[in-house]
C-alpha cells in the first residue's frame, strides 16, 4: 500500500480551512483524499502553522543561523559610525 504525500503548503491550507469551519472536516478530508487518522495526525504535527510557516524546517534553521551574523555586522557598522 502506497502513501500519498502532499505538499506542506497544501496541508497547511487544509488545516486553515478546517479551522475556519465553513465546511465540515469530513468534506475537507475527502477532498484531500486522506483518512481521518491522517488528518488529525497532520493537525497535531503542523498545528496552527500557516502556509509560510510550513516551509522546510532546514530552510528556517539556515535563516535563523544567519541572523546573529547579520546583527553582528550591523553592530560593527554602528560602532564604526560612532567613532
Amino acid at each position: 500500500m502506497t502513501t500519498l504525500q502532499f505538499p506542506k503548503a497544501q496541508i497547511a491550507k487544509l488545516l486553515q480551512d478546517a479551522k475556519k469551519g465553513d465546511r465540515p472536516v469530513e468534506e475537507l478530508r475527502r477532498d484531500l483524499g486522506c483518512s481521518t487518522a491522517s488528518f488529525y495526525a497532520r493537525k497535531k504535527k503542523y498545528g496552527d502553522a500557516n502556509v509560510n510557516e510550513a516551509r522546510n524546517p532546514r530552510q528556517l534553521e539556515k535563516e535563523n543561523a544567519r541572523l546573529p551574523q547579520i546583527v553582528g555586522q550591523q553592530r560593527l557598522e554602528i560602532d564604526a559610525m560612532k567613532d
